[in-house]
């Protein structure tokens, strides 16, 4: 991604430039050591361009990552039109665990990290250099 910013009640509240912009959906039943692995992955993945071209550097300290909370990506439409979110983790259950990712992700990521608001309506301008979106899922671990 070439920038990202985010914004609540018309203020910007975080924006990187080049980098990730990681929406975090959390499930029903995640613990610490899904969101240990997703981190993991999140600072070894590969996706940036090396000098030939080639998808193969991971981040830096010289670009940033977006976190956003996302319990949609648990949505279902299994019955109908209307998405069912019956797989995201309860609100407080995700609150906690979405914050211990933070925390850890901003000790463990000298670059920029910028964050939503958990639980509040978010404007996201993102502008994709490519684009890649790639899909971690801890109890999925072998694909």
């Amino acid at each position: 991604m070439s920038r990202a910013s985010v914004c609540v009640d018309q203020q910007v509240i975080g924006e990187i430039g080049n980098g990730l912009l990681v929406y975090l959906g959390i499930e029903r039943g995640d613990q610490a050591d899904d969101m240990c692995w997703v981190l993991k992955k999140l600072l070894g993945i590969r996706v940036f361009d090396d000098p030939e071209g080639k998808m193969n550097e991971s981040l830096t300290c010289d670009e940033g990552i977006m976190l956003i909370s996302q319990f949609t990506l648990f949505g279902n439409l299994k019955k109908g039109f209307r998405p069912s979110f019956n797989r995201a983790a309860e609100p407080l259950d995700a609150r906690r665990l979405f914050e211990e990712f933070l925390n850890r992700l901003q000790s463990e990521f000298t670059g920029t990290v910028a964050v939503g608001a958990f639980g509040e309506h978010m404007d996201i301008e993102a502008v994709d250099d490519g684009p890649v979106s790639l899909w971690l899922d801890s109890r999925q671990r072998g694909y």
